[in-house]
């Protein structure tokens, strides 16, 4: 099978999914890396110290060259701010999956959190790359909250898919173009 193509656009909107250790964030920093770097735009907060190490292991992988922006909430206000502030560069958002969960634990309006964001990364002049996990592809899950966090982030993710110009699913370090 030919290899998928490392590319992106100089602006339009990536979807990167796969499960966990998939892949998925090595692969979408080699996308902008490719495109001569950029920003990480991360999500994740460090509310415990295996998520902490988590963290550290992301920030070691993509070294010195990459500008990084933590922001748990308020993505869209992010895209907007560097939109006005001019930039040019990639952006790589890591991760959907962790956004969500941070919005529903903060009471969040989740529907215009995520109508906020598509907009803001479609009007991005800069190309925004977006990793998501795929989590509805085990068991259903047995208690009420994990159900209802699956159901939100596969519709995020079919949300997110459609309006994106380009979606790479991820599994066990192989990339495969879905749209």
């Amino acid at each position: 099978m030919p290899e998928l193509s490392a590319s992106i656009a100089h602006r339009g909107v990536t979807l990167v999914l796969g499960g966990a250790r998939s892949g998925k964030s090595a692969y979408a920093e080699s996308l902008v890396e490719a495109a001569g770097g950029g920003i990480y735009l991360a999500s994740a907060e460090a509310l415990d110290g295996e998520m902490s190490a988590r963290i550290a292991r992301h920030r070691d992988r993509r070294g010195l060259a990459w500008e990084t922006i933590e922001e748990p909430l308020d993505v869209s206000a992010v895209l907007k701010r560097l939109v006005d502030a001019g930039e040019q560069r990639p952006v790589l958002f890591d991760c959907l999956t962790l956004w969500l969960s941070n919005l529903l634990h903060h009471g969040r309006d989740v529907d215009a959190a995520l109508d906020d964001l598509v907009a803001a990364m479609k009007a991005a002049p800069f190309a925004v790359v977006a990793v998501s996990n795929e989590v509805g592809g085990g068991i259903v899950p047995d208690n009420e909250l994990a159900r209802a966090f699956v159901d939100r982030a596969g519709l995020m993710n079919q949300h997110i898919a459609a309006q994106a110009d380009q979606v790479v699913l991820v599994t066990a370090g192989i990339p495969v173009q879905l749209k």
